[in-house]
């Protein structure tokens, strides 16, 4: 369950706050001067000690303008709560070490779309009472749509029933670029899932939600929520730009705070369709009618015609720009460059339908080979390149090998990108120095997707590892100490920038709900709050729990889909069959002893490369080994495939053994992890 936040100082240990899983990695990082390395213990809720080690210097961190050292526990494979990492006199706040960790988070994260459905009354049975609110935006005085909302002017002559939808952050605009990213990370989650043989935990009567036990999962009832409004944004037939997606509704002027959505008295007005908005219609129906068809084949040929007619007009109407100072009353969204949008539509139409015509889009657009479709600082709503790269790199389709091959080069590379950055800094954050702006908390999540894509395209380990560290991040292990998903943590942000949840202006109203993310530091300070309590900060520290500051702690759909996303990745769990392990002495002496280890896949696909870990816990030493390639650092042992056995077929085995010494004491380990995964 959440933890409940408190008043609790920051200590100089910056651990997960929530805690770590048994299988996965387990770092902390400690703020100090020291130049020597500092010891550090593991105790347990008795206050024994459970592991100790030396944490590694790392010296300033650039991005948190601190001197730290990292503390690495991984090989600590116990389980149980109130552990705490003790180092140099500080002691870290309490965590958990389960399988489980992450169960309650993939609830909450997904939640937060149902909390922000436009349209529908939130219901107390399903969020509780201090959550539930009637329906927004359905021309119920005092609101005025958005059931019949008429355009801005100059833009149409006619109304649009555009209800529905998901409120994009904490203002009640409803924006179709930043819908399409988000809606597609919510069924990308579940198409990964699905390949993974995990769609259960996102299946039908998973979630809160009023769907729930109609047939369908519910993570794509969620999505259907969005996607059936990102559909009533498409202008008709017979209307100038019919096909095309206009871009936004919201309301004429920006609303004060706090208030409800039913309490909206304001005009509601469309904006005029643009390319960006329609090609974000395009690729994510394209998407819809590839994943729900076995759900709902009538929805997923809704979802094709759609796709199909926004590319149309889309093409017809490729340089229709949403103007930057369009942004009175809600965010302007703009975007000049949409060759990105073209390939990612392409990509998914491709995808789903294996239709020359967009094989041709895909194969000719100046993105397909670009070294920047995967960027440092990973896609977002005005770079999507990578969505595309995404997709054809995992969902089977009829390029050439030698194509497919690059694109998921291209992937990995990226990730590697990313772990290299993570391996250079004290928080092991995947963005750069410079790439704390508005909403990087979600880029940090998106950088996730990226490794943990990587991870499933290679079978490598240390991609899900990578994966998971952001997690740390997200959770407390970062500059502030500070959980930035509320109810997550000792120390978590309660006030986000939010027009309901905002108990910090009225009492009576209530904190954010569990599972919520903040933006993140933003180093450009774009908000006044920001601006008169945030001068002088370093990148990684510009943040501030204060509902005032917009732009370091609004929540938005864009950031909580991907942090989701990641929330169902972490939440796996491999104890329903990917590998056994049987770990054999076959000869042991005074001094030394040889041993075989056998990998058996349990799971559905083939394993293509192997990373085994295990840890000792007699002090033996790996000497030599045939048949892989074994390291050790202190008790923690891995095994790399020697290249010639990288690939395990379902149901089939791989082994391969070694030489070591030991003291007297050789107990066999009890705990095997293949790529990342505990095995049985």
């Amino acid at each position: 369950m959440p933890t409940p936040a408190s008043a609790a100082g920051t200590t100089a240990v910056r651990v997960n706050q929530v805690g770590y899983l048994p299988d996965g990695p387990k770092r902390a990082t400690v703020v100090t001067t020291a130049a020597q390395p500092l010891t550090w213990q593991l105790r347990d809720t008795s206050g024994a000690a459970v592991a100790s080690g030396t944490a590694v210097p790392r010296g300033a961190d650039t991005p948190s303008g601190q001197s730290v050292q990292v503390a690495d526990f991984s090989a600590y494979r116990g389980s149980g709560s109130g552990y705490v990492l003790a180092v140099d006199g500080s002691v870290s706040t309490p965590f958990d070490i389960r399988a489980n960790l992450y169960d309650s988070l993939r609830s909450d994260t997904m939640a937060f779309f149902y909390h922000q459905r436009s349209g529908i009354p939130i219901e107390a049975s399903l969020v509780g009472p201090a959550y539930a609110r009637p329906a927004g935006h359905l021309g119920v005085a005092p609101n005025q749509g958005d059931t019949s909302v008429p355009c801005q002017a100059t833009v149409c002559d006619y109304t649009r029933d555009v209800r529905g939808g998901w409120y994009d952050a904490g203002d009640q605009g409803k924006y179709v670029v930043n819908g399409g990213l988000s809606t597609w990370l919510m069924v990308n989650s579940f198409e990964r899932a699905k390949r993974a043989g995990a769609d259960a935990e996102l299946g039908d009567s998973t979630l809160r939600i009023p769907e729930r036990g109609n047939g369908i999962p519910d993570i794509l009832d969620e999505a259907q929520w969005e996607l059936d409004f990102l559909m009533r944004m498409q202008v008709p037939e017979g209307k100038p730009y019919a096909g095309m997606a206009f871009h936004k509704v919201h309301d004429a002027a920006w609303t004060g705070m706090p208030l409800r959505p039913d309490q909206d008295p304001q005009l509601r007005e469309l904006h005029r369709p643009s390319t960006a908005a329609t090609l974000n219609l395009a690729a994510s129906a394209a998407q819809c009618a590839r994943v729900f068809r076995p759900y709902d084949a009538a929805f997923a040929d809704r979802c094709l015609s759609a796709a199909r007619r926004a590319w149309t007009a889309a093409q017809a109407n490729p340089a229709l720009y949403a103007p930057a100072s369009d942004s009175t009353g809600g965010g302007a969204y703009d975007n000049t460059q949409v060759s990105d949008e073209f390939y990612w539509a392409a990509a998914e139409l491709y995808a789903t339908t294996g239709e020359s015509g967009y094989r041709d889009a895909v194969t000719s657009s100046p993105w397909h080979t670009s070294s920047t479709a995967l960027s440092a600082y990973g896609f977002g709503w005005a770079d999507t390149a990578a969505l595309g790269r995404l997709t054809l790199a995992t969902v089977p389709n009829g390029l050439p090998a030698d194509d497919l091959a690059r694109i998921r080069s291209s992937v990995t590379s990226a990730a590697d990108g990313y772990l290299s950055r993570m391996a250079t800094q004290g928080y092991a954050v995947p963005v750069p120095a410079d790439g704390y702006f508005w909403g990087s908390n979600g880029e940090v999540a998106n950088d996730a997707i990226v490794l943990a894509t990587a991870a499933e395209l290679t079978g490598d380990g240390r991609y899900r590892t990578g994966a998971l560290e952001t997690m740390d991040y997200l959770l407390g292990r970062n500059a502030l100490g500070q959980s930035y998903v509320t109810g997550y943590g000792t120390k978590s942000s309660q006030n986000q920038h939010h027009r309901f949840w905002a108990h910090q202006l009225d009492a009576s109203l209530p904190h954010p709900p569990a599972g919520s993310l903040a933006g993140g530091p933003d180093s450009a300070l774009d908000d006044p709050v920001a601006k008169e309590k945030l001068q002088g900060c370093a990148p990684a520290a510009c943040y501030i729990d204060d509902i005032g500051s917009y732009s370091t702690n609004e929540v938005a759909i864009n950031w909580n889909a991907p942090l989701a996303w990641l929330a169902a990745y972490a939440a796996e769990r491999s104890s329903t069959g990917v590998c056994a392990v049987t770990y054999k002495n076959d000869n042991v002496w005074s001094t030394g002893f040889t041993a075989t280890v056998t990998v058996k896949n349990t799971g559905s696909t083939t394993v293509d490369g192997w990373q085994l870990t295990w840890a000792y816990a007699g002090g033996q030493r790996v000497t030599s080994a045939w048949n892989a390639t074994v390291t050790q650092d202190g008790s923690a042992v891995t095994a790399h495939d020697a290249g010639w056995n990288r690939g395990i077929a379902p149901g089939a085995t791989v082994s391969f053994g070694f030489q070591g010494t030991h003291t007297g004491a050789n107990p066999v380990p009890t705990a095997f992890s293949l790529n990342g995964h505990a095995c049985t």
